[in-house]
């Protein structure tokens, strides 16, 4: 189309368009892209449950290292455990020390209550935002923080429950 003045005119449905689909592109990416300072997203460390099989009233420990990124927890960081057994009754809701860089070791017996078959482990940092995909380091503001999790799945391992 041409005005005219002489220029050139896009039509207002395709520009709406690509500038609809410009917004979707960087909304897609910004989840996991880098911080404004550089540095990437710091996600809690894996953590292990052992043994991997236990019976009721045995002990087990979850466990993580530290972190190879800098998480700041801070001094009073709690790592937040919860057992699910193979019923999907929650048998074990606990918090327990962590470092600032996020190890932890919480040794515990499991519940004699619990269900035999796949118990699901659960961990995660508590209190604070631990799904951080924000690229924002969460954990230095004060106060009581809003607690949303974006696209992270929650951090869980099996422990397997035997008669």
């Amino acid at each position: 189309m041409v005005s005219s003045a002489g220029l050139t005119r896009r039509p207002l449905k395709l520009t709406a368009l690509g500038l609809s689909a410009a917004t979707l592109l960087t909304l897609a990416s910004a989840g996991c892209s880098a911080s404004v300072g550089g540095a990437p997203p710091c996600m809690p460390p894996e953590f292990a449950v052992s043994p991997s099989s236990a019976k009721a009233g045995d002990t087990v420990t979850v466990a993580a290292p530290d972190a190879t990124c800098d998480p700041r927890y801070g001094a009073d960081a709690r790592i937040s455990i919860v057992f699910i057994d193979a019923a999907g009754v929650e048998v074990l809701n606990s918090t327990a020390p962590m470092a600032d860089a996020g190890g932890f070791t919480f040794t515990v017996e499991v519940p004699l209550q619990s269900a035999p078959g796949a118990m699901a482990v659960n961990a995660m940092p508590y209190g604070v935002d631990w799904c951080d995909d924000t690229g924002r380091n969460n954990r230095v503001a004060q106060g009581e923080l809003q607690l949303e999790r974006a696209s992270c799945v929650l951090p869980t391992k099996p422990l397997n429950i035997t008669n």
